[in-house]
């Protein structure tokens, strides 16, 4: 019997619609046209339920890439995952089914449907993030479902509130909302894209496997959150210092995060939250298209630097220590030059594609800030991206291996290979692609010279702080490991809660055991008892009848 090779027939099926996606998105732009379809699917009296699908520029041209950098991810785990079995077949199934919730999402103008994809999102990703079984697996899972299932709550919030204002097509209701109904869907997207303070399942969402990391963190689960608010954006509603304080504060602690982190996929993770919170504050600041430009610019790069940095820990026997990496360069030199790639890009290194967007939205967000706090914080960022990007290249490049002496590795899977090939061209050219194709940089940006060259200032400032900090085991550096690995000790807080509540019942198990008599453990008890009751009914059933007969006889007597 022949055996299908599934995922590269589904690689390929996914790049062939990626493709037209694109085409699709480039007519859209030059004939400045969307399409709108609706199928009715049920309607009682005057209230009607449709399922819609907007076609456009900005979701042909985000199906394209979710879709393209899936085909590399599914591709990729021929090799990673291994092909044939029934688990890698589940593996790749979950995967098909998380990027349809994606897709399904995407092109939703109506918040029922984005319902529908969202929690697609949310449960899909729950399987994939507990797909090794381990007991970290596990609580990673549960704390990304959990925390997901917020946003949840929001979004269902403002469903039931939307139906005052006749239908759930928000597209045309932007101007009448209620600003708290911004709000709430706000709130909702802080929760799925981790900004402060859901920061926390971020990091621990990096138990899944590898190439789930790739297409969680780059282009579909994180990012749903920030393109629900770009779908929703409304000036008015958005211009909020308190949304764009949080953001801000994601940025700056999870980059410093980052500088005191030694698990490669967490510090990439990292990034991601990072990145996520300049989305996030370019758009408060009203930089809607900027975000949009970052959001795709993004996927492209930060997919690549995890593709690669599964190849170091898979042909390192799974280990993501960076500080046993060391010399990865010597033995991996295409994957090293590909990671590179993808790491310069991360910091906004001139004429790769996150140069493009990065300087673009931080060049813009000095024209719109009238504080000297956030401009400060800000470029405080971009700094402490490159530090981190540095202290990475030093740790797996630079210093001598630390790994066992005896061992050797090479490349010589030709799917990873491929993936990452593919992925890294794009890496360079998708920034000025995209910007020249749907003319966003038509600002005139005129600085003086000082305001200019603070940009790549502080980018090298950051590289050499990356270095230094290598150096640095002293006290300073002990002292605030605690407290950036453990994510400003937000974990703590709820381990406090915790203990609080616990000892809190123990005290007072009297108030408690009243609370069960009359809470659930009452009402089984005499919903037992009932059942009880009828069902000795039920067994006598010819004695019960010829008694009522007998009674209703007398009583018509």
């Amino acid at each position: 019997m022949l055996k299908l090779n599934f995922y590269f027939y589904w690689g390929i099926l996914m790049m062939m619609i990626s493709l037209l996606f694109f085409y699709l998105a480039m007519i859209f732009i030059s004939s400045d046209f969307s399409i709108f379809l609706e199928w009715k699917i049920f309607q009682v009296n005057s209230f009607d339920i449709y399922y819609l699908i907007l076609l456009d520029w900005i979701s042909c041209l985000f199906i394209s890439v979710v879709l393209f950098i899936s085909a590399m991810v599914i591709l990729y785990s021929m090799d990673y995952m291994g092909i044939n079995t029934y688990s890698s077949n589940r593996f790749l199934f979950l995967v098909i089914l998380f990027v349809m919730s994606m897709v399904l999402m995407i092109m939703s103008p109506n918040l029922l449907s984005i319902l529908l994809g969202w929690d697609g999102l949310g449960l899909v990703s729950y399987c994939l993030v507990i797909y090794y079984n381990s007991m970290k697996s596990y609580l990673a899972g549960l704390i990304t479902c959990l925390t997901n299932r917020l946003g949840d709550i929001g979004l269902l919030i403002s469903i039931s509130w939307m139906m005052s204002f006749g239908s759930w097509h928000f597209i045309f209701y932007l101007d009448f909302y209620s600003n708290y109904l911004f709000y709430l869907v706000i709130i909702s997207s802080f929760t799925k894209s981790a900004q402060i303070p859901f920061s926390t399942w971020l990091p621990a969402a990096m138990a899944a496997p590898t190439p789930v990391s790739s297409l969680v963190h780059s282009s579909t689960l994180v990012t749903a959150g920030v393109y629900l608010l770009i779908r929703f954006f409304n000036s008015l509603a958005y211009n909020n210092l308190f949304f764009l304080f949080l953001s801000i504060t994601t940025m700056l602690m999870s980059s410093f995060c980052a500088n005191y982190e030694f698990d490669l996929k967490k510090i990439i993770a990292l990034s991601t939250l990072s990145q996520l919170g300049l989305m996030m504050s370019s758009l408060f600041l009203g930089l809607v298209e900027m975000s949009f430009f970052h959001l795709l610019t993004h996927a492209m790069f930060k997919s690549l630097l995890f593709l690669c940095a599964g190849i170091f820990i898979y042909y390192m026997n799974d280990n993501q220590d960076i500080r046993t990496m060391g010399s990865v360069s010597m033995s991996m030199p295409f994957t090293t030059a590909c990671f590179n790639i993808s790491n310069l890009a991360l910091c906004g290194v001139p004429f790769l594609s996150g140069f493009y967007s990065k300087d673009l939205i931080i060049e813009l967000s000095m024209m719109q800030l009238n504080s000297i706090i956030p401009y400060f914080l800000f470029y405080l960022c971009v700094g402490l991206t490159c530090s981190y990007s540095a202290r990475l290249f030093y740790y797996s490049m630079i210093i001598n291996s630390k790994f066992k002496s005896n061992s050797l590795f090479y490349e010589d899977k030709v799917m990873m290979k491929l993936s990452i090939t593919s992925l890294s061209f794009f890496s360079v050219f998708f920034g000025c692609l995209i910007l020249w194709i749907i003319n966003i940089d038509m600002n005139l940006i005129i600085f003086p010279l000082y305001m200019k060259i603070t940009c790549p200032i502080v980018i090298m400032a950051g590289a050499w702080f990356g270095f230094q900090i290598n150096e640095l085991n002293t006290f300073i550096f002990n002292v605030n490991y605690y407290l950036f690995m453990n994510m400003w000790l937000m974990f703590s807080y709820s381990n406090w809660m915790y203990n609080m509540l616990y000892n809190f019942s123990f005290n007072y198990k009297n108030y408690l055991n009243w609370g069960e008599l009359y809470g659930g453990m009452g009402i089984s008890f005499y919903l037992l008892k009932l059942s009880n009751f009828i069902q000795h009914f039920y067994s006598n059933n010819m004695k019960i009848m010829f008694l009522s007969f007998l009674f209703c006889f007398l009583f018509i007597i």
